[in-house]
């Protein structure tokens, strides 16, 4: 089997009870037979407190679990609808072709995994040592120990293929600047460092109520012919690195682009991956706005159709501007995929108008 057959994806949730109890309960029924690589788990803690003791919580519970064979773990600050604690899982079925290396930087665990198509690096839970800091100095900071890890791991900035940016408030402003613009000015600073001929990554920012600035993401480096990347464009949507100033914000008087790609694929032997970037119910660049969300979820479901060709997802994670519309978001992704493993989260999206984005990964094979 090749990457893509062997990469795998999966959401267990757990109802209300107390945290160390909910984390326990999640990861007893992780797969014994696969490597796991990334653990993503979402909830809602009261304050920024709770946040680390909860964070400190999961640290203590996947060391005991895992020992040394850490996976990349991070701990989303936002408010499940679909359980009381969520954890989406990334493992991998290693044959023997495969080499899996457990790393840390610092208090951070990561993943290597290497055979005859590349390497490939998980990384995850960045995030800035202050979360009082401002969010254009949390970025900085934590895009600042990501190149650390690049650096020491031998993979070059534009070796990133999927990237996570959780932004604490992401709408809001600081002073006068926009969380999320400051954010993108410091994610296109860093980005500057290196060139992006094969496209930048696909990504999703996205807003957390706690945690301040956190960032995710998968980086790989391909040593086969068989096995490359290929940025994906939707024909509905300008890209969102050449969004005009007009729907920009402003931070320190800069109008940064978004630097992402709208999907990213892998393609390896006859397989291909597809990293589904967050996604709206967006044509050009301009929001459809006032259409309620059926009409934004619909259109969302489009652009991703756009994206994935005859791809079937695997995965999808839905973000919610309103709690209140899970039910109706719920029995509309039934219509589509009926028996898919999905999160949904309730999160302010980046742009005040839009009530749902998506984001999710998928797999076909030619």
């Amino acid at each position: 089997m090749n990457y893509c057959q062997k990469i795998n994806y999966n959401i267990y949730t757990t109802e209300k009870d107390d945290f160390p109890v909910m984390v326990d309960r999640l990861l007893a029924g992780l797969p014994e037979e696969e490597s796991i690589v990334r653990l993503v788990f979402l909830g809602m803690p009261r304050n920024n407190g709770e946040y680390l003791e909860r964070q400190q919580i999961l640290r203590t519970k996947t060391a005991a679990r895992f020992g040394r064979e850490l996976p990349a773990m991070s701990y989303v600050a936002q408010p499940p609808l679909n359980g009381a604690l969520i954890l989406e899982v990334h493992s991998y079925r290693p044959d023997a072709e495969d080499r899996i290396v457990y790393r840390t930087a610092g208090d951070v665990p990561y993943v290597l995994i290497e055979n005859r198509s590349g390497r490939f690096l998980f990384a995850g839970g960045f995030q800035g040592d202050i979360l009082q800091d401002s969010i254009a100095g949390q970025s900085h900071a934590v895009f600042g120990w990501i190149n650390e890890l690049l650096e020491k791991e031998h993979f070059p900035i534009h070796s990133i293929i999927r990237q996570w940016n959780y932004i604490e408030q992401i709408t809001a402003s600081q002073n006068g600047n926009q969380n999320y613009q400051s954010f993108n000015n410091a994610r296109s600073e860093f980005y500057a460092k290196t060139n992006w001929n094969n496209g930048y990554p696909a990504a999703t920012g996205i807003g957390s109520d706690l945690g301040g600035v956190l960032i995710d993401f998968d980086a790989a480096l391909f040593t086969s012919p068989d096995t490359y990347a290929t940025p994906i464009d939707n024909k509905l949507q300008i890209a969102a690195h050449a969004y005009s100033g007009q729907v920009l914000a402003s931070a320190q008087n800069q109008r940064s682009t978004p630097k992402f790609e709208r999907a990213k694929r892998i393609t390896s032997g006859s397989w291909q991956l597809v990293y589904i970037s967050g996604t709206a119910a967006i044509r050009g660049e301009e929001s459809l706005a006032g259409v309620g969300l059926e009409r934004q979820f619909h259109i969302t479901m489009e652009n991703i159709a756009q994206l994935i060709d005859k791809a079937v997802p695997v995965m999808l994670r839905v973000y919610l501007k309103n709690r209140e519309d899970y039910e109706e978001a719920a029995r509309i992704m039934n219509t589509y995929y009926p028996s898919l493993p999905v999160s949904y989260m309730c999160a302010d999206v980046c742009r005040d108008e839009l009530l749902i984005e998506i984001e999710g990964i998928a797999v076909t094979q030619d």
